[in-house]
């Protein structure tokens, strides 16, 4: 999942960036409306976490424009204004998809995310299933053979990538964009790592492949 966090307020912008990239979620931050808004037209946004008031263009703006889109970012409002008026204003007049006043719970912004994740047309298979692998989604649960395995949220995500593929390769690249973000130095092991220690757990390293050029596969 591809998150845009607006939020001009830096140290807290940071620290949602933080606690999502922990639940395996590829975040990215704009610190002013203008910003935020030529990051969705650029990236495909699952999610865009959005503070109303925002330097250069505000959140009610920016929120006006990225519905004009095809295709735009399901749009959860975190703001001070937390009246039921301003709820209302933000969910019927401007067109968000959620509101979140602050303070708020991390937990609930967490699980608030994830429901508009899933909000699509086609939303995609909770349960995959590949030789011995099974993975609910939804539950966010792993077994083999129907022995259940403990995976860290980012071990988890890319197992769910790699099924997603249907025994396809999946690029490095792709891994890369869809579940980590920006600030991940394109150098960096962490990918290889992740996979390294999903075979391990896996109880079999062929299970996972490398296909030079192509990238990793989920074998049968």
């Amino acid at each position: 999942m591809r998150v845009l966090i607006a939020e001009d307020h830096r140290v807290l912008a940071r620290t949602i960036a933080t606690g999502l990239r922990r639940q395996a979620m590829a975040v990215d931050i704009a610190g002013t409306g203008d910003e935020a808004e030529r990051r969705c037209l650029l990236t495909a946004y699952d999610v865009l976490i959005l503070d109303r008031d925002l330097p250069v263009m505000t959140g009610d703006e920016v929120c006006r424009r990225l519905r004009d889109l095809a295709d735009p970012p399901r749009i959860l409002m975190l703001t001070a204004a937390g009246e039921i008026t301003d709820k209302v204003y933000g969910l019927t007049t401007l067109g968000a998809d959620d509101y979140l006043a602050k303070p708020f719970d991390f937990a609930e912004l967490v699980a608030r995310v994830r429901a508009l994740s899933r909000r699509s047309p086609q939303p995609p298979r909770t349960v995959l299933r590949q030789g011995g692998i099974t993975l609910d989604g939804t539950r966010r649960e792993v077994s083999v053979d129907g022995r259940p395995l403990e995976l860290t949220p980012k071990e988890f995500a890319v197992l769910h990538l790699l099924l997603q593929a249907r025994g396809a390769a999946v690029p490095h690249r792709e891994i890369v964009r869809t579940l980590w973000d920006e600030n991940l130095d394109p150098r960096t092991s962490a990918v290889r790592a992740t996979v390294s220690r999903l075979r391990g757990k896996l109880g079999d390293p062929g299970l996972i492949s490398v296909d030079k050029g192509q990238g990793y596969r989920l074998c049968d």
